[in-house]
């Protein structure tokens, strides 16, 4: 049976572009325009522009929307004031992840999530499941298109198009106004690339005129459109995690590097499991690691120690464009985590020699 996808606002501006589309997550999705390399080194040396709209977003509101959030993410929602964002994840009961996700505070009633692609109905069951004081929450995936506008050239395009302050915007805060000729427009300071620059949600009605507009005003600084391979290399370099590859529902917050959006100032779901883990210490972690040997380490790829014996597996893995050699993320027991340890990967049956580096690769 043919899997029917769903389609972005601008499906058809992709394919006009040349894109090559894949499905991914549920979407048609373009995976490139040009060339991944290309691509990848326009948002680190110019300004692309990513159409990320099949990410999806809940709005929950009412006076007991913080102790929902407070519930189910891991991170402290309370120190939050209106206008800031903030990266957490969703404990599972298990010891795992649901998803990783932004809350971000519009006022002390009203919040807005941003989750995976992959996992809005699984988040949206989860946490409908867990609200049992009446917060209002709407699910609002199907009406927002999601502009990544990424790269050091970012702030100079999009100021063409707004009389908000965007040097003025800091890391992780955002602004709702007038952006392109369309009202209430979030513009946020976050990003998935390491690379700096803006997210823009605006409504499907207004996706096309916005991405047009962002386009012109970027076309001196050779502005291109980015697909989904460049963001994938670009979110590696920066040690990033990805759900469905270096997280998921058997992945602890804390084996994953996430200690730093894991708060026990506070109640949440699983959190006791959690703390005792924290207290007694984690048996694997997430490491980075680059290759020594030439070679690609892959997804699944086996992870080996210097007598051969497995300690585990490739989460992630590509040729670093801004490094020219292979980079790649993976779980492993205690005690190679430490920066500089030797590993071994697995690549055809070779056994190619890697070092654990700490993250992000790209300092």
């Amino acid at each position: 049976m043919e899997e029917i996808l769903k389609k972005v606002a601008l499906n058809d501006i992709h394919k006009k572009l040349g894109a090559k589309m894949v499905s991914f997550a549920g979407y048609n999705m373009p995976v490139r325009y040009f060339s991944d390399i290309e691509e990848h080194k326009t948002v680190r040396e110019g300004v692309g522009i990513f159409d990320v709209s099949h990410m999806g977003e809940f709005f929950l509101k009412g006076p007991k929307a913080i102790d929902l959030i407070q519930k189910v993410t891991s991170n402290d929602a309370t120190k939050l004031v209106d206008g800031q964002a903030q990266y957490a994840c969703l404990p599972n009961d298990r010891g795992g992840i649901v998803d990783d996700l932004l809350v971000y505070r519009i006022n002390a009633e009203e919040f807005m999530l941003v989750v995976n692609a992959s996992n809005i109905e699984k988040d949206w069951n989860w946490i409908s499941s867990h609200n049992d004081i009446d917060v209002d929450m709407e699910n609002i995936s199907d009406t927002l298109s999601l502009f990544a506008v990424q790269g050091p050239k970012a702030i100079a395009t999009l100021q063409k198009l707004t009389d908000t302050n965007l040097s003025e915007v800091k890391f992780y805060t955002f602004t709702v106004g007038e952006f392109a000729g369309c009202q209430n427009v979030v513009m946020s300071a976050t990003g998935y690339t390491g690379a700096g620059g803006f997210e823009i949600y605006v409504n499907n009605e207004d996706a096309a005129k916005v991405w047009d507009a962002i386009m012109e005003a970027g076309e001196e600084f050779g502005i291109k459109p980015i697909g989904l391979g460049a963001r994938d290399t670009l979110r590696l370099e920066m040690g990033y995690c990805l759900y469905g590859n270096d997280i998921d529902d058997t992945t602890s917050p804390l084996e994953a590097g996430l200690g730093w959006v894991t708060k026990f100032t506070k109640e949440f779901i699983n959190s006791p499991n959690l703390l005792k883990q924290k207290e007694e210490g984690v048996t694997r972690r997430l490491v980075g690691f680059k290759m020594i040997d030439k070679g690609i380490p892959r997804n699944g790829y086996e992870i080996e120690d210097a007598d051969g014996n497995a300690i585990g597996r490739v989460t992630s893995g590509s040729m670093s464009p801004s490094l020219g050699l292979g980079i790649g993320m993976g779980y492993v027991n205690r005690p190679h985590t430490k920066p500089a340890t030797e590993l071994y990967i697995v690549v055809r049956n070779k056994k190619l020699k890697a070092v654990v580096e700490k993250l992000p690769f790209l300092k």
